[in-house]
């Protein structure tokens, strides 16, 4: 008979391996590879604090995984980051970081990720900061930029505006835009305050409007110009309710309780346009609207706003996350971090505009989801220090409702607790979600799960093989809310380790699941897949 001490490991083949790092909880973890880590950082990252790393810690960690990639990853991960993610400063960061590493992928890429003035500015503000190793934009980002500018139509321009550090003026004079029409010319001149501008004949006709308005705002309408404005202005009941017949989606979910204040539900009509406004479809997918960001219109609402409005942002809601997947039948359970670091802020800590979104909130918004898509395969359990079933939830609620049952502020972290309970009561399934920041770190001891165990692995990752030992075919995932450099299960074939909380990592969670052949870089290779440059 063949020596089992020596043979043990090949005996063994699913004891997991020795853990190889540390989370910044210290815990042990396991770490992700470069491109694995800036992929979680692409899609979670805001350059915020956090509840264990702060801002500067966050461009230090990206910095140093950006230094051995190469330039054409860089380029698809910028642009998944904004189209897929739908991220802000990071893939403006990337952006920043491929002008620095590659002039002909960067002019390429440069389109796809500032799509919008507000991404313009954080494109140069990062440039103008020196992170990427200069402090002018250079000659490609110039060229790029005003071609930007001349893709935009004057009003466009006019209604981008608004903003400042840097402003519009800012960008045009660093860029050196140069106008090359009339109208242009005078918009240009407009903007800066040149004297006389205002009255210049070639001016757009919006603008005429705006400064007909500003001199007699009582007599007349308002123009369609952007909300910031008009808000300084003595403004009617009548001025109000066009402002909000005239808003987009995002502005008039952002601006419920204004319209309230001024008076603007008193007309039965105008409730009706929002409602119909803010359920529609095509403009929810059009904004680009992360699901929590709807969870914070419906927490916030105050006294005023009609009935028919509130349960417009529950039917939005449905919308929103209307392509969860159901996993055809397959058994589901879901484990929800309800721990103290979940407590920070979804995009981070950004001083008197911190988000009032914390990530258990995101976490239980993401489990709600997957709870309606499954209906009764699927279990839904809170972690902290120990694994809490709800037996209460019903999937048949609604996703706000079970939002708030599910989110609760709790304690320290163990990520293995899930699991152990599912081991403990022998369940069989078909796949483990667990939705958390992966800061474990009271578990350190870990738990006997006998031949299948490896002390010197994380405990979730012994917890997975023993409930892999039960259910041969079973996949995990392991999805994460904030950025971070290691996990507490390697990715494998069956363990996908995700960052998110836009609606896309639904996507992503359906093809690993339904796909029968995966591996540790799954969601690197979608990232890559996905995007063509």
């Amino acid at each position: 008979m063949a020596n089992k001490n020596v043979f043990k490991s090949a005996v063994n083949s699913s004891v997991p391996a020795s853990a190889n790092s540390t989370n910044l909880a210290g815990g042990k973890s396991y770490a992700l590879t470069n491109k694995q880590a800036v992929a979680q950082y692409a899609v979670t990252g805001t350059f915020n604090g956090t509840f264990y790393a702060d801002a500067s810690q966050h461009l230090k960690t990206v910095q140093e995984l950006l230094k051995n990639l190469d330039a054409e990853f860089i380029a698809k991960l910028a642009i998944y980051s904004r189209e897929s993610a739908f991220m802000k400063d990071m893939p403006a960061f990337l952006l920043a970081t491929l002008s620095v590493r590659d002039v002909e992928l960067f002019k390429k890429t440069f389109p796809r990720v500032v799509d919008n003035s507000k991404m313009l500015r954080n494109f140069v503000q990062i440039m103008r900061s020196g992170v990427v190793g200069r402090k002018s934009l250079g000659s490609a980002p110039k060229k790029v930029i005003q071609a930007w500018f001349d893709s935009r139509t004057d009003e466009q321009l006019f209604a981008d505006s608004v903003g400042n550090d840097p402003s519009l003026v800012d960008v045009i004079k660093m860029a050196h835009v140069k106008s090359s029409t009339d109208s242009r010319n005078a918009l240009f001149k407009y903007l800066m305050s040149f004297d006389g501008a205002a009255g210049e004949a070639a001016l757009p006709s919006v603008i005429k409007e705006f400064e007909a308005f500003k001199l007699n705002p009582t007599a007349l309408e308002a123009p369609k110009v952007s909300f910031q404005m008009l808000t300084s202005l003595p403004l009617t009941n009548a001025h109000w309710k066009k402002i909000a017949q005239d808003a987009k989606w995002q502005m008039t979910r952002m601006n419920l309780n204004t319209f309230a204040r001024h008076g603007v539900f008193q007309d039965s009509a105008m409730v009706d346009t929002v409602a119909t406004r803010l359920k529609n479809e095509k403009f929810i997918k059009d904004a680009k609207v992360f699901p929590y960001q709807l969870f914070a219109a419906f927490k916030n609402v105050e006294a005023g706003i009609p009935t028919k409005v509130v349960n417009s942002l529950q039917d939005a809601m449905e919308i929103a996350v209307d392509n969860v997947p159901s996993f055809g039948g397959k058994k589901v359970f879901v484990g929800v971090d309800i721990s103290g670091s979940m407590t920070c802020a979804i995009t981070g800590n950004r001083g008197t505009a911190t988000s009032k979104i914390a990530c258990n909130e995101v976490a239980a918004l993401l489990a709600a989801a997957i709870l309606k898509s499954n209906e009764d395969n699927c279990e839904v359990f809170q972690f902290d220090t120990t694994c809490k079933p709800m037996k209460s939830l019903n999937s048949r609620d609604s996703v706000m409702t079970n939002i708030k049952k599910i989110a609760f502020n709790g304690g320290g972290t163990d990520c293995s607790s899930v699991i152990r309970y599912l081991n403990d009561h022998s369940s069989k399934g078909d796949l483990v979600v667990i939705i958390s920041d992966n800061m474990s770190w009271v578990d350190f001891n870990g738990y006997n799960y006998g031949h299948l165990a490896n002390s010197a692995a994380t405990p979730m990752a012994n917890a997975w093989a023993a409930f892999k030992s039960r259910n041969k075919n079973a996949k995990l995932v392991c999805l994460d809310l904030v950025p971070q450099t290691s996990v507490q299960v390697s990715p494998s074939n069956d363990v996908l380790c995700v960052g998110g909380f836009s609606d896309s990592v639904f996507d992503v969670m359906r093809e690993f699941v339904s796909n029968e052949k995966s591996d540790p870089d799954f969601f690197v290779n979608r990232i890559v897949q996905s995007v063509t440059i």
